[in-house]
């Protein structure tokens, strides 16, 4: 791959490209565009790790977002700054730094309600024996979609196909920001044991010009290799999640101070509590902030050393795994460390796991009342003969109700692209009344 490829200033959707830029750059519009958008402006409903939280000051995925965000761009800036000498004449390092962090602000846009619990509700949905006959039709491609729903491909759908032009580009960003928004440029065909993938069937021949324009090396029949600066917004999420999320458990008592500190001082490498002020009179919350902060400053350093020792590899499409793997042993342990502690007691804290079984009913009674809405639309081609229940449905999304004479296939891809872009509260209201006075209240 070759960077004067990796950084055109060419925009997915619109051809006309400005010779001069005002105040923003290519890159900088493609920031506020993501900023503005109303999908992003929803993450601010949606779970990170806790669903429904009553604290404040717990995490939903806007917040999370804007501080991988943070992260990615000093992750940009320092390896633009380390790498400046192979780098395009008309790049800085500063566009380095806005090109990860506007992929770190769409990295999640396209999580359902409830997070990864509302992944796991969608994808068991479409798969129940007795919702068969309303997959029956679709072409096993599509179907495999439904049935593997994944945040991941419903974002990249999101912002270059559906947010502003539908059908027309998208948010029409450039192609480098597009690229290192991808953490898996392949559609399900090529995703794995994992079935983590990037694109869904009706977006593949965008990622086909994606790769083309990009110049990305092509990795088996069904996708290509990485943008480059994708690792980089991969690591700020990793950075993130494994250590913000331990702080939100300690803010809701899930875990003690004393086991989130140790975890953050063995990546520092010391046992020493290392406060500006000391520790004297200041509140745990405030310690574990300053704690949080320095440990990030050491790992960003570390990831950059490992970004521009492994970027010959990254270049050629060869670098397997991801960079906190290539990390110093006591980086990779303490990230590893945080992640099991997190795994072993805050997602299998009780309220987390009664909220998200609740999650289950709200999508399922959401599904129900769309999906078998939009097959009715499907067979019948026009809203004048739906039934009274559907034609209401279709009046709930107003001028995002789908074409009656689309593709079923199409017709649940927009479908899904209503749901999936509701917050946690309102699809939990919805699916209240949508079920009637007699269901259950569900939060």
């Amino acid at each position: 791959m070759d960077w004067t490829q990796l950084l055109t200033t060419e925009r997915y959707g619109h051809q006309a490209i400005d010779a001069d830029e005002l105040g923003r750059s290519h890159f900088h519009k493609d920031h506020d565009r993501i900023v503005f958008s109303s999908a992003f402006r929803k993450l601010g409903g949606k779970t990170q790790v806790h669903p429904l939280a009553k604290n404040d000051h717990v995490h939903n995925r806007l917040i999370h977002s804007l501080e991988v965000g943070s992260v990615g761009r000093s992750l940009g800036i320092r390896a633009g700054e380390r790498i400046r000498d192979q780098l395009p004449s008309w790049i800085e390092p500063d566009d380095l730094g806005v090109i990860v962090q506007s992929a770190c602000l769409a990295h999640d846009i396209g999580n359902p309600p409830f997070g990864h619990a509302g992944e796991f509700a969608i994808q068991d949905w479409f798969k129940q024996p007795e919702n068969a006959y309303l997959m029956d039709a679709l072409p096993d491609a599509n179907r495999l979609d439904f049935q593997q729903f994944e945040g991941n491909a419903q974002g990249f759908r999101i912002i270059a196909q559906v947010e502003y032009h539908l059908n027309r580009g998208g948010l029409r960003l450039t192609y480098p920001t597009l690229g290192a928004s991808i953490k898996y440029p392949w559609t399900l065909d090529g995703a794995g044991k994992k079935a983590k993938f990037s694109c869904f069937q009706p977006e593949r021949h965008i990622l086909e010009k994606l790769a083309h324009t990009l110049g990305l090396g092509q990795q088996g029949p069904h996708g290509w290799s990485r943008h480059p600066l994708s690792y980089l917004m991969e690591a700020a999420d990793d950075i993130c999640y494994a250590l913000i999320d331990l702080e939100d458990a300690v803010e809701l008592h899930i875990l003690d101070f004393d086991e989130v500190r140790e975890v953050f001082q063995n990546i520092q490498g010391s046992d020493v509590l290392d406060l500006d002020d000391g520790d004297n009179g200041i509140s745990p919350n405030r310690q574990l902030a300053a704690l949080r902060g320095k440990t990030i400053g050491i790992i960003v350093d570390a990831v950059v050393d490992a970004y521009v020792q492994q970027l010959p590899n990254i270049m050629a499409g060869t670098f397997e795994g991801d960079l906190i793997s290539a990390c110093p042993e006591t980086i990779r342990n303490g990230i590893r460390q945080a992640k099991t502690l997190a795994r072993n007691k805050v997602f299998l804290d009780t309220q987390k796991t009664e909220t998200e079984i609740g999650a289950y009913a709200v999508l399922s009674t959401l599904l129900q009342a769309f999906v078998t809405a939009g097959f009715e639309l499907h067979r019948k081609k026009d809203y004048s003969a739906l039934t009274y229940r559907a034609k209401r449905v279709f009046d709930l999304m107003g001028m995002e109700a789908p074409n009656p004479n689309s593709s079923l296939a199409d017709i649940y891809y927009r479908l899904m692209d209503h749901i999936s872009g509701m917050t946690d509260n309102y699809a939990s209201y919805l699916a209240r009344q949508i079920g009637g006075p007699s269901q259950p209240h569900f939060f």
